[in-house]
C-alpha cells in the first residue's frame, strides 16, 4: 500500500482483552480532508492515536510521507513525525496564557515572529493575555488548533473538535476550522461519529466498524453505493424492499432497476433512499401516508405500501395530509442490492 501522506497497514492495538483497532488499513493522500466516521467505541481515536505516535500498535505498519514511523522493529516519537493533534476536550494548560500555550512547541527564537502570525490565523489576534478559562469553548479550540500548527506540522489530526461546541455555533465552527486548514494545505484526518459533519466537510470517508475500515470512498459513494447493509443504514436513512435479479435487472415492488453493485444472490434486499421517492396524491393509489414529521425544510412521509412501511423525504412546500391516498414514484436510476 503506497499513499502520499498517511499510510497504516494492517495495524493492530489491543488493551488487555480487548482489541481496539484490528487489521485496520487507512490510506491518505497529500492535502486531503479525510473524516474518520463511526460508531463510539470502533477504535477511530485508538487509530488516531496511533497515527500521531501516542500509542505503539502491537502489528502492522504506520508510515508517514512514505517514511516508516512504526512497525515491528521502527518507532518514532511524536514529537518527530510532524503531526498536529486537536484533542476533544482541547488539553490547553490552564496556567500558561493564549499566546503562550501557542507558543509551547515552538523555539523561543522564533516565538515573537510565529506566534502573531498564528493568532491572527485563528482570529485570537487580541486575547494572547487571556487565559483559557476566560475564553469560550469555541475560542479555546481555536487556540487549540494555533497550537497544533505551531510547529508547522505536515499532518493535523482532529479528534472530535466540536463535541464540546454550543450545537447552534458548532456548524459555523466547523466551516471555520476547515477554511483555516484547507487554506495552509495541511492534510487532516478528523475522527467525527457525526455523519453530516463527515459529510459536509471531508474528500473522502474512513467509515470504521469494530476496530477496521470497512469501506473509503468520497461522501457519494458510501450513500449511494454503500459496501453492506450495515454501511448503508449507519451513513443514512433508507428503504429496504424485497427484490429479485434477474439479467441485470432487479424486479421490486416500485419497478425494475439496474444494479449499482454486482451479487451472486437473486432474492436480495434493495436500497432506496427516502429522498428518491416522489409522492402524488392520488384516491386510487397504492400507498396510504400514515406518518408525517415536519422538519422545517423538510418533511419525513411515512407510506404504507403493500405491507411495508417507506419513508419518503419531500421539501415542505410538498404538502400532503396524513391519511391521504399516494401513488408513490421512485427516482433512483440505480439501486444497491445487498444479499
Amino acid at each position: 500500500m503506497a499513499c502520499g501522506s498517511i499510510c497504516a497497514h494492517g495495524v493492530s492495538k489491543a488493551f488487555g482483552t480487548t482489541r481496539a483497532v484490528d487489521h485496520a488499513d487507512l490510506c491518505v493522500e497529500r492535502g486531503e480532508l479525510v473524516a474518520l466516521l463511526g460508531p463510539s467505541g470502533c477504535g477511530k481515536t485508538t487509530l488516531l492515536r496511533l497515527i500521531a505516535g501516542f500509542e505503539r500498535p502491537d502489528g502492522g505498519e504506520v508510515r508517514l510521507l512514505e517514511r516508516t514511523v512504526a512497525d515491528a522493529s521502527t518507532w518514532v516519537p511524536p514529537e518527530r513525525r510532524r503531526v498536529g493533534m486537536v484533542f476533544q476536550d482541547y488539553a490547553l494548560f490552564p496556567h500558561m496564557t493564549v499566546a503562550e500555550n501557542v507558543g509551547f512547541g515552538v523555539p523561543r527564537r522564533d516565538r515573537p515572529r510565529r506566534v502573531p502570525e498564528l493568532l491572527e490565523m485563528v482570529g485570537l489576534a487580541s486575547l494572547g493575555h487571556r487565559f483559557p478559562h476566560e475564553l469560550s469553548g469555541g475560542q479555546q479550540q481555536r487556540v487549540a488548533l494555533a497550537r497544533a500548527l505551531a510547529p508547522s506540522p505536515e499532518t493535523v489530526l482532529l479528534d472530535e473538535p466540536w463535541s464540546n461546541i454550543d450545537p447552534l455555533l458548532r456548524g459555523t465552527m466547523r466551516d471555520e476550522l476547515a477554511a483555516i486548514l484547507r487554506g495552509i494545505g495541511v492534510t487532516v484526518v478528523l475522527v467525527t461519529h457525526d455523519r453530516e459533519e463527515a459529510f459536509s466537510l471531508a474528500d473522502r470517508i474512513a467509515l470504521m466498524r469494530d476496530g477496521t475500515i470497512v469501506q473509503e470512498g468520497s461522501p457519494e459513494e458510501l450513500y449511494l453505493a454503500p459496501a453492506d447493509r450495515w454501511t448503508a443504514e449507519f451513513v443514512g436513512a433508507g428503504n429496504f424492499l424485497r427484490g429479485h435479479v434477474e439479467g441485470g435487472l432487479v424486479e421490486t415492488p416500485l419497478g425494475r432497476f439496474p444494479l449499482v453493485n454486482g451479487t451472486p444472490a437473486q432474492d436480495v434486499d434493495v436500497l432506496i433512499r427516502p429522498e428518491l421517492l416522489e409522492l402524488a396524491v392520488d384516491p386510487d393509489g397504492p400507498g396510504e401516508v400514515v406518518g408525517r414529521e415536519f422538519r422545517g425544510h423538510d418533511v419525513f412521509y411515512r407510506v404504507l405500501l403493500d405491507g411495508a412501511v417507506l419513508v419518503s423525504q419531500r421539501p415542505s412546500n410538498e404538502v400532503v395530509p396524513l391519511g391521504a391516498r399516494v401513488a408513490v414514484k421512485p427516482h433512483a436510476a440505480r439501486v444497491a442490492v445487498f444479499a
